[in-house]
């Protein structure tokens, strides 16, 4: 990944969910910066695994902790990274609450930490901020429309309120907090078992089933390749302003559920010889289904303008690259 070399002047990184899947891109990133990085996280979602070739690394550090509770002691640092919590639509069912604390009192700890550190401050938001949107494509002025007491509440809501608390404590406190709204990442290290369309879809591919289709096939999204996000988050901490908001996420193309189907069968027919075929089957409740946005699609332009941000890697080849990858990690099953 070719980076601006502008992030000299950070000696301690600091990212929580330090051992996720976008969180440990983050850490690797900030290493070839040459950076001291100290990854945080309870390992509830994360995964040691995605940070293992890390140890070992000068000026790497990982500590197990749950920053729900506190913030551990991690001395001096510049810059922190808040990417703390579990993102699947999974963890919205089986840990709700989990996802409140982190978002809240995780968000808050993190925060009053690089308060007193005088730290420049990212937050890890998503565009469920936008719930199922009234207005397309979405840009960050727009308000949203949440359901707040919903199956995915937990996770939206809790979002949310991180948002209003990073704006407050850049009010109250001075501290320089940025915010970014990801739209569907995905890439090499996002787990198999996750949940989100595109590692369920290369789950089925590659246990030679049939790809199974939860939903009608119309709902549409665009997808980010995991490079591009990492270089957006990356450009928010060095030209982002503070207390403002920016969607990272690609334009087009938006795809719906059933043609990001069909293409990844069509690659893994290219690439591995893959002789299934695509099967509808609605089986999540109603209420999931109301709540699941029918159209995600971010509009980058304040992104664009004020970071000089970009994304390069085509919706074609971020698939191949991460079909080719879990082809190659198949124990990417396991947490």
């Amino acid at each position: 990944m070719v980076l601006e070399k502008n992030f000299r002047k950070y000696s301690h990184v600091v990212v929580t969910g330090g051992a996720g899947f976008i969180g440990s891109h983050l850490c690797e990133e900030y290493l070839k910066q040459g950076a001291a990085v100290t990854a945080i996280d309870n390992l509830v979602t994360g995964s040691f695994k995605n940070i293992a070739k890390l140890e070992g690394t000068k000026g790497f550090r990982f500590i197990e902790h749950d920053i729900s509770a506190s913030m551990p002691d991690v001395g001096e640092f510049d810059l922190m990274l808040h990417f703390a919590c579990p993102a699947s639509p999974v963890d919205f069912a089986k840990m709700p609450l989990e996802i409140l604390k982190v978002d809240s009192l995780g968000t808050f700890n993190s925060l009053d930490a690089a308060t007193k550190a005088k730290a420049r401050y990212v937050l890890a938001s998503t565009s469920e901020v936008y719930g199922d949107p009234l207005e397309h494509p979405q840009k960050e002025s727009y308000w949203g429309n949440v359901n707040s007491i919903g199956d995915r509440s937990c996770y939206d809501e809790a979002k949310r309120f991180g948002e209003t608390l990073c704006v407050n404590f850049a009010k109250q406190h001075g501290v320089a907090v940025k915010t970014a709204r990801p739209f569907n990442n995905y890439g090499p290290g996002l787990k198999i078992t996750d949940g989100r369309l595109i590692p369920d879809f290369a789950r089925d591919i590659l246990s030679g089933r049939d790809i199974v289709m939860l939903s009608d096939g119309t709902p549409t999204r665009t997808f980010c390749y995991s490079a591009d996000a990492i270089q957006g988050y990356m450009k928010i901490l060095v030209k982002g302003a503070p207390g403002e908001a920016y969607n990272i996420g690609t334009e087009t193309p938006e795809i719906s559920v059933a043609e990001l189907a069909e293409k990844m069968i069509a690659l893994s027919r290219e690439l591995f010889g893959y002789r299934g075929k695509l099967e509808r089957k609605q089986s999540r409740d109603k209420e999931y289904l109301i709540d699941n946005p029918n159209r995600r699609c971010p509009v980058i332009e304040k992104a664009r303008s004020h970071l000089g941000y970009e994304p390069v890697i085509s919706l074609d080849e971020g698939l191949r690259r991460s079909l080719i990858w879990y082809s190659g990690n198949r124990d990417a099953e396991e947490k």
